[in-house]
């Protein structure tokens, strides 16, 4: 089992060491390291925390239900595991209180899930691995995708039901394997889930992750990035579509830690109903030492209706001046109007050509997913969900 505290990343200044960035100050696998959020928090402020149902504060019954179910070719390793297993936490620090009560708070009765793509194996079909809430309650969870030297998977994480829901998923990509995630928040109306993703990328390894966002009453996912050999490549992308009253946050974070790396970061929203409220916050780290650090983060809203609210923040921090690239962009606004008058001019009715221009504004990300019924059911949702709100 990992050690209750890892170190700090410092460098020097002045004969005094400080932390590399203020996004890397300290964690924890105890909970009591860090203090009961009240949302004069940098990292909270834009979280509705009387909406997380006392999931930042713990409880000491975790009295929700969820199962767990796990599909795919017999070649993918598949276990069931207690908290002593030594995998678990073995790639991840805590990052906030939420994480590390998640750490604390599984148990056996409902135990960790690791799933391990064998050594210079490549999965010719998906895994799924399908979370559902089943009795509304604080529930807890904990999943391990490992993907072994030289070996090749897509994984699929689907959450759904109802539940207040807390999880840590630790992705290992060995040196030279290739993995793919796609993560599905596909959760009832009333459902509460704080999801914290940590890949780690190895040496000339790829890992590329697509966080879809449909349901859900408060979802808040953060996923990060940290490299342990030169070559590593990872691709994050993401896609919300916000309704009436939804709270949809993600929080990336890739830490160029080591040199000659590759990132790139794309998250389309659109939102649409009275306060309905999305948040995108992307943070890059490029490393003090490191050279050849290639990285752009990108982040796009478009806003249906009025009523609503986006709070989309880039922020890069650059330590070293030897960057092969870096860069970010944010943009928030309404359907274009030239579009719609283009599409009506040739005969096309209003609400036709204003689907027809929200489908192509998410089509090029959802068409890079390479599961074609869970690309083609992702499309059907988002066309549901506007008809719902319109």
């Amino acid at each position: 089992m990992a050690s209750p505290n890892l170190g700090i990343r410092e460098h020097s200044h002045g004969g005094e060491d400080v932390p590399v960035s203020h996004l890397d100050v300290h964690g924890s696998f105890e909970s009591a390291s860090f203090p009961v959020p009240n949302g004069r928090e940098e990292e909270w402020r834009f979280t509705p925390l009387r909406r997380l149902r006392g999931l930042h504060q713990g409880r000491e019954i975790a009295d929700g239900t969820v199962t767990v179910e796990v599909s795919g070719p017999e070649q993918a390793v598949v276990e069931r595991v207690g908290r002593d297993d030594p995998r678990l936490g073995a790639s991840f620090l805590p990052s906030d209180r939420v994480s590390a009560l998640a750490w604390e708070s599984f148990t056996d009765f409902n135990p960790a899930t690791v799933v391990t793509v064998p050594k210079d194996t490549e999965l010719t079909e998906t895994v799924f691995v399908k979370i559902t809430g089943t009795e509304h309650g604080d529930a807890y969870g904990h999943t391990v995708v490992r993907a072994e030297p030289h070996s090749a998977a897509t994984v699929v994480l689907e959450y759904a039901g109802s539940a207040v829901y807390a999880d840590n998923v630790e992705f290992v990509v060995e040196d030279g394997a290739s993995l793919t995630v796609i993560s599905l928040q596909d959760w009832n109306d009333d459902a509460v889930q704080v999801s914290h993703h940590y890949a780690t990328v190895n040496r000339d390894a790829r890992f590329r992750s697509f966080v879809i966002t449909l349901g859900g009453d408060l979802v808040r996912l953060s996923p990060s990035v940290r490299y342990r050999g030169t070559g590593g490549d990872a691709e994050l992308h993401g896609l919300y579509f916000t309704g009436a009253a939804q709270h949809h946050e993600h929080r990336s974070l890739i830490d160029h830690n080591v040199s000659n790396t590759r990132s790139r970061v794309e998250y389309k929203g659109a939102l649409s109903g009275e306060d309905a409220h999305a948040v995108w916050i992307g943070d890059v780290i490029i490393g003090e030492g490191t050279t050849g650090t290639d990285s752009y983060e990108h982040n796009r809203n478009l806003v249906l209706t009025d009523g609503t609210r986006v709070d989309s923040v880039p922020n890069l921090e650059i330590f070293t001046g030897e960057v092969e690239g870096a860069g970010h962009a944010s943009a928030s606004g309404r359907l274009d109007d030239i579009h719609l008058f283009y599409l009506q001019s040739r005969g096309v009715p209003a609400d036709e050509a204003r689907r027809l221009v929200i489908r192509g504004y998410f089509q090029e990300l959802i068409g890079r997913i390479e599961v074609p019924e869970l690309r083609d059911r992702i499309m059907d949702e988002v066309e549901e969900k506007l008809a719902r709100h319109e």
